[in-house]
């Protein structure tokens, strides 16, 4: 895949901070050839590229079409991100989360109407129930949830295409007849290419997306140990938090 341009999904990959440790190391050494010169961006627009890069390699995936109903769980850094590219192309976006305030996010900073609380509501019968049993022409999961990412699937209209944008590590079930007679599309979304950073790039240089709307935090180096469990408390209502350099 390496030789044909898909670096992103390249059998011997190594992803740093994943696959190799490094990826809070105070020093990094990369080849030039691998690095992007970014000139107009802010430094906190700078660190939130990879992200986005992530959202819109997904959302290219699907091929996404303007007037498109496209339902996006998990309304996280990734799911904001394929939120705003799918709607830039002209895509009718709904939000299925848990947390509500990621969904009242999604509300006021994001202007999306129509948000579901998976918790409270049946998340199929209310999309049903908007879409007048349409369903949705793609559905991207952004949770890694193994109960969320099956749910997916029942989201689905004919024609649609799922694409998993989170990583689960279970296997995954789902009703083949169902999905066979919807001649449904399923792929996954890993990474992204250079062009998807070169893009994401260029759309915060041209003000088609803010990416400084989901930084809800921001912390001192020297704190982030301490920081870490806080984030991870839902009652904390972190988004996305920017680490700074003393």
């Amino acid at each position: 895949m390496c030789k044909v341009g898909r670096t992103n999904c390249c059998q011997n990959l190594k992803v740093c901070g994943v696959h190799i440790d490094g990826g809070m190391t105070e020093y990094l050494l990369v080849p030039i050839k691998f690095l992007i010169k970014v000139k107009k961006l802010k430094v906190d627009e700078i660190a939130l590229i990879e992200p986005l890069a992530i959202a819109m390699h997904a959302v290219k995936r699907a091929n996404v079409q303007s007037g498109e109903l496209i339902v996006v769980a998990g309304a996280g850094p990734i799911g904001f991100g394929v939120i705003e590219y799918a709607r830039s192309l002209g895509a009718i976006v709904t939000v299925v989360d848990v947390n509500e305030d990621r969904l009242a996010f999604c509300k006021n900073t994001l202007k999306i109407t129509q948000t579901i609380h998976a918790m409270q509501v049946d998340a199929f019968e209310t999309l049903r129930n908007l879409t007048n049993g349409q369903m949705a022409d793609a559905v991207f999961d952004a949770t890694g949830n193994l109960q969320a990412l099956q749910n997916g699937f029942k989201y689905m209209g004919h024609g649609s295409r799922y694409v998993l944008v989170g990583l689960q590590l279970k296997e995954v079930s789902f009703s083949h007849p169902e999905f066979h007679k919807r001649e449904g599309t399923l792929m996954s979304s890993r990474n992204a290419t250079r062009a998807d950073f070169e893009n994401v790039i260029q759309s915060i240089e041209e003000k088609k997306i803010d990416p400084l709307k989901m930084v809800t935090h921001h912390v001192k180096f020297g704190a982030v140990s301490e920081s870490f469990p806080i984030w991870l408390n839902p009652g904390s209502k972190t988004l996305k938090a920017i680490v700074e350099l003393d």
